[in-house]
C-alpha cells in the first residue's frame, strides 16, 4: 500500500521532484475480521491529493470470512451456532446483523447468476430431485427443478434451478418460462424422464423440439423388470416381459 501511495503521488518518501502531486500524510489504523482472526492494518494517508490504496474501501470482514458465514447459514446452522464457531476459530464476535449482511451478499450474486443471458442451447436436460424443507412452519418435502444445457462445444453448464412444492405442470411451465426469457436458442433435444407434468409443459414451452427418454430412467426401469421376471422364474410362476 505504501508503494500505491509513491506512484499516486509519483515521488518517494521525501523525494523532491517537479512531478509530485501531492505529500504523504501518515497512516490511518484499520482492523479487518479474517479466517486468522482480526488484523490491523496501517492504511497510507495523503494530502494535496485523493487517494486509498487497492484494499476495498469500508470493507470490515475479509470476502472468504463472510462467504464462510453464509454458507454456514445456507446449511441451516443457527445465528448462535455461528457466532460459537467464529469465537473458537478466529477469536470473533458475529452478530445477527452480520450473518444477514453476508447472506445479502450471496443473494445478490446468486440473483445475477439465475438472470444471466444464456446463449445457444442445443441440447437440455431437465430433472427434479426432493429434498426436505421448511415450509409455513414444518418440513415438507418440495421438488427442487433442474435444467442443464449442452453446449456447441460439448461442455455441460447448469442453466437454473427453482423450487416448488411439486412437479405439476403450472410449476415446470413457469421454470421453462424463466429460462426462455434469459433468451437460450437453437435448442434442438431435450433430455428428461416421462413425468406427466413435465410433459405438458415441454410440449406448451418448447412445441416442436425433439424429445428423448432420459437412458438412466429407461436403464432403470429394465432393470426393475428384469429383477421382476427373474423373481418370478424362481418362484416358479409364468411371468414375461418386454421393453
Amino acid at each position: 500500500m505504501a508503494i500505491q501511495r509513491s506512484q499516486a503521488l509519483q515521488a518517494q518518501p521525501y523525494e523532491r521532484t517537479e512531478e509530485r502531486r501531492g505529500y504523504a500524510n501518515g497512516f490511518k489504523p484499520k482492523t479487518v475480521n479474517t479466517r486468522m482472526g482480526a488484523i490491523t492494518f496501517e492504511i497510507p494517508q495523503t494530502r494535496g491529493l485523493e487517494f486509498y490504496p487497492s484494499v476495498e474501501r469500508g470493507v470490515r470482514s475479509e470476502r472468504a470470512l463472510k462467504l464462510a458465514v453464509a454458507e454456514m447459514y445456507v446449511q441451516g446452522v443457527s445465528t448462535r451456532k455461528v457466532t460459537e464457531v467464529m469465537q473458537e476459530l478466529c477469536g470473533l464476535e458475529v452478530s445477527s446483523t452480520q450473518v444477514s449482511r453476508a447472506m445479502q451478499s450471496l443473494d445478490e450474486e446468486l440473483m445475477a447468476w439465475r438472470k444471466r443471458p444464456l446463449g445457444e442451447i442445443p441440447y437440455l436436460v431437465v430433472d427434479a430431485r426432493y429434498e426436505k424443507m421448511r415450509h409455513g412452519g414444518s418440513v415438507v418435502c418440495c421438488a427442487v427443478l433442474i435444467a442443464v444445457g449442452i453446449t456447441p462445444d460439448g461442455h455441460r453448464t447448469l442453466l437454473g434451478v427453482s423450487v416448488s412444492l411439486t412437479e405439476a405442470e403450472i410449476h415446470w411451465r413457469e421454470f421453462f418460462g424463466n429460462l426462455q426469457d434469459r433468451g437460450p436458442h437453437g435448442v434442438q433435444l431435450i433430455i428428461s424422464d416421462d413425468h406427466a407434468g413435465l410433459k405438458a409443459a415441454r410440449e406448451a414451452r418448447f412445441a416442436g423440439v425433439g424429445w428423448q427418454r432420459c437412458q438412466f430412467h429407461l436403464a432403470a426401469k429394465r432393470r426393475s423388470l428384469r429383477a421382476a421376471h427373474q423373481h418370478a422364474r424362481g418362484s416358479g410362476r409364468r411371468y414375461s416381459c418386454h421393453l
